[in-house]
């Protein structure tokens, strides 16, 4: 079975806007791609209404949704609780983490440091 990917807000975020590692970055991925349902709203919370809204609708649509369940928000709590003030990760991210954890897939993201409760983070490029 092909391991999945968990793509993280800033990642897809910098797709959206155009950042040219990004696009050739995910654009060239081949495993069955996901984003949490944290990250959605992420998004949503800074997106105009409009084309912008219509352009992040259909993106979307290229990934599956995991939704947040108990089992993922009482993980993702416990995250936060053991990792919030030693390596700064917020709610957010703790229940990013604890989505990969639970589909299982390896996370990308360009922020290493807020999740090293995860084995495998994939940093797919760094910004200068």
């Amino acid at each position: 079975m092909v391991k999945g990917l968990l793509l993280d807000t800033d990642v897809l975020i910098d797709y959206l806007r155009g950042r040219p590692e990004a696009v050739q970055y995910i654009d060239t991925l081949t495993q069955p791609l996901f984003v949490s349902a944290m990250t959605v709203a992420e998004l949503y919370a800074g997106v105009r209404e409009g084309k912008e809204r219509s352009q992040l609708e259909s993106f979307l649509r290229a990934f599956e949704v995991v939704p947040i369940e108990r089992k993922i928000a009482e993980q993702g709590g416990l995250f936060r609780r053991d990792y919030g003030k030693s390596h700064g990760t917020g709610l957010a991210d703790a229940i990013i983490a604890a989505t990969a954890q639970s589909i299982p897939a390896d996370l990308v993201s360009l922020n290493k440091k807020h999740f090293p409760m995860l084995k495998t983070v994939i940093v797919p490029y760094r910004k200068s």
